[in-house]
């Protein structure tokens, strides 16, 4: 397996190590689910740079990364979402999206025709991972409050407020590339409808 793909399975594997700390009893731990998360997060970065520099793009790292991307995001999402940061309606909806563009992706690549990353959707994956930068400090930060007795700022309306209109943005980016790759790649949804059809109702011929 060659170098960026390892990346892109350490970003996968990293994804419910953070959620782990993440949740811990310990604030140190909780602390350190941040900086396990900024880890997972460059590496999809540092990854297609080395792709990229050394001409080792792979189809299956095609796939694989926007994946790995996906699972580390949702997981995100998820998280927060549970501890009231952001709505669940939107994170379902981001999750429904990203579950059926990898199915899309998936049938490209038993096709043969792997689908690649739009620049519209790695400006979607940016935003999703700054707002969960902005969520994970904002966390920490009432982390401490909370330790040294000041609950009463923990959670304020303001910041609340403030993530589900980011998150909201963030929602209808994702949508919208959804929508894009589905427009784009028509043909392939058109010919997975038939081998779906052949599937379930096959040939008397």
């Amino acid at each position: 397996m060659s170098l960026p793909n390892q990346l892109t399975v350490l970003r996968i594997i990293l994804s419910p190590v953070f959620v782990f700390l993440l949740f811990s009893e310990s604030a140190l731990l909780r602390w350190i689910s941040f900086a396990v998360f900024i880890v997972a997060s460059l590496t999809d970065w540092y990854d297609g740079y080395i792709a990229r520099k050394f001409g080792i793009v792979t189809k299956w790292g095609k796939f694989l990364d926007p994946l790995a991307d996906k699972i580390l995001i949702s997981a995100g999402f998820i998280s927060f979402c549970t501890m009231g940061y952001i709505a669940e309606w939107m994170v379902v909806t981001v999750i429904v999206r990203d579950i059926i563009i990898t199915i899309l992706r998936s049938y490209g690549i038993y096709k043969g025709k792997p689908i690649a990353t739009s620049t519209f959707a790695k400006v979607k994956t940016f935003s999703q991972v700054i707002l969960l930068y902005l969520i994970y400090g904002y966390f920490i930060y009432t982390d401490l409050l909370k330790m040294h007795g000041y609950q009463w700022i923990f959670n304020s309306d303001s910041a609340l407020h403030f993530f589900n209109i980011a998150m909201l943005f963030v929602t209808i980016v994702t949508v919208a590339t959804g929508f894009l790759y589905m427009f784009y790649n028509r043909s392939c949804i058109k010919e997975m409808k038939r081998d779906i059809c052949r599937f379930f109702v096959p040939s008397n011929t």
